[in-house]
């Protein structure tokens, strides 16, 4: 039997869960959150798809449905890092890559406060994962 990721969570009952939450348990839901992300097979974890700036690594993978929706695929070799990522990535996922150039994917994040519920090291790369996003997302919708 394979082992499936878990269903994700829609942002707002995210959100709605997360204000509750100490400190501990808010890492908890994050790690947790990251286990949500399908897996991204190695040969795609590359020098290209690193996400520069990062105290952990952190690998984004754009693949184009169909439709030409954006779906990324993402990892980290740090659980809370993944978190963070998968976090950024219900903003965006599987949106047209117009309508993911267009939004507020900071605005969106703002409600759980990474950056005083986290340390700098942890929140440092989170600019350059939203940049890479909308690049790539920008590079479709030309």
């Amino acid at each position: 039997m394979t082992d499936l990721p878990a269903a994700r969570p829609a942002l707002a009952d995210l959100q709605d869960e997360y204000e509750f939450l100490d400190a501990d348990d808010r890492y908890r839901l994050l790690i947790d959150l990251g286990r949500t992300l399908e897996p991204m097979p190695d040969a795609l974890k590359t020098d290209a798809t690193l996400v520069r700036g990062c105290s952990a690594a952190v690998w984004v993978y754009p693949t184009v449905l169909e439709d030409g929706r954006l779906h990324f695929l993402a990892d980290s070799n740090a659980a809370i890092t993944k978190g963070i990522i998968a976090l950024v990535l219900l903003t965006v996922q599987d949106g047209a890559p117009a309508q993911i150039v267009a939004t507020d994917i900071e605005a969106a994040l703002a409600p759980f406060d990474l950056r005083n519920q986290l340390s700098s090291n942890r929140t440092q790369g989170i600019p350059n994962m939203i940049a890479l996003i909308r690049e790539t997302a920008a590079r479709y919708a030309e």
